[in-house]
């Protein structure tokens, strides 16, 4: 009895050590490779002001990252902590420009026209001086009758712990 379950054991032992080695195969490309938009997307922080000149937020994170259709289209989002903002942009993969027209802000139901947008390589600072992708880009959300554009400025986040705010 005792021999017969030594056998099942190793028996066991083997298919489970078998199974072990032949799943992990992963076959065809194991290489997914990325998204169109991988270079323009990251976290940034981004100070605001208006039309006037006057400060509207002060280095607050915003991400952007693309969107299910993987084109040239991506999602800018400050989670709700900016200046409200969540919509689709559209990006010119040569250049690093981008615009939305009339795009629904997903954070308060209103519609944003983003203008002059630009992702920068290497043409930003970070807060303690390493050289970082800049973004810039004109806002209007269409509750603002006046006329009145946030203007968005910032750098890329390193990571590093002396470039966080």
């Amino acid at each position: 009895m005792k021999m017969k379950i030594k056998n099942n054991i190793v028996y066991l032992f083997l298919v489970l050590s078998i199974s072990l080695f032949t799943s992990c195969d992963e076959g065809g490309n194991p290489n997914p490779g990325g998204t169109t938009t991988a270079q323009f997307a990251g976290d940034w922080f981004i100070n605001a002001k208006d039309s006037d000149g006057a400060p509207v937020i002060d280095y607050t994170m915003h991400s952007t990252y693309n969107t299910s259709a993987n084109d040239n289209t991506m999602w800018i989002d400050d989670y709700g902590h900016g200046y409200a903002i969540k919509c689709k942009i559209t990006v010119n993969l040569n250049d690093g420009t981008f615009a939305a027209t009339s795009s629904d802000n997903l954070i308060d139901g209103s519609k944003v026209t983003i203008t002059n947008g630009k992702f920068e390589k290497g043409a930003g600072l970070s807060k303690a001086g390493h050289k970082v992708d800049k973004i810039s880009f004109r806002a209007h959300f269409d509750y603002d009758a006046t006329g009145y554009d946030i203007l968005y400025e910032g750098h890329k986040r390193t990571g590093f712990l002396e470039d966080e705010y």
